[in-house]
């Protein structure tokens, strides 16, 4: 049996000052990358948690809540939309894509200007999105294209529009 020593006043002290120490380097290094990661991607300024302001275009007709905007050292807003799933096989899903020139479009009207980029964040990747004219002229035909009346081209069945979330409303779906 090995005999351990007793545990004085100096050696409790002495543990006590390691953990406190080693707790404020943990922090410390958190920061540091927090900082580092502000200084690459941009100072977050909101965040969709709890009662975020929604940002909105009278112009256009649309409203949204990014999941953060950050702000560029230049001083420009982009907004960040994280995805909880991993990357899909062929990259970003269109329609996510269009979430993130959308609220491009909301941070340029709230702000007036244009952020250069939005970023779609997957689990396991990241990208940027571009906004410049020709991003604005896409969304812009496919915001077209969602408000003309549904022309039948989707082929409903059992499985697709049981998992579809707008069933509830789709004149298109199985009965």
């Amino acid at each position: 049996m090995v005999d351990l020593p007793s545990l004085t006043v100096p050696v409790l002290a002495a543990g006590v000052v390691a953990v406190v120490g080693v707790a404020l380097t943990a922090w410390a290094l958190h920061a540091l990358s927090e900082r580092r990661y502000d200084a690459t991607r941009g100072r977050l300024v909101a965040v969709d948690a709890g009662r975020p302001a929604t940002l909105r275009s009278e112009r256009y007709g649309l409203a949204g809540r990014p999941d953060e905007l950050r702000r560029l050292r230049d001083g420009r807003v982009i907004p960040v939309e994280l995805k909880t799933r991993s990357t899909p096989p062929r990259g970003p899903t269109p329609s996510h894509v269009v979430q993130v020139r959308a609220y491009c479009l909301l941070v340029e009207e709230a702000t007036g200007v244009a952020p250069p980029y939005g970023v779609l964040r997957y689990s396991d990747r990241e990208f940027r999105v571009r906004w410049d004219g020709r991003a604005r002229d896409e969304l812009l035909a496919v915001r077209v294209e969602l408000g003309r009346p549904y022309d039948g081209r989707a082929t409903p069945s059992r499985a697709r529009c049981a998992r579809c979330p707008w069933v509830g409303g789709c004149d298109a779906r199985v009965v």
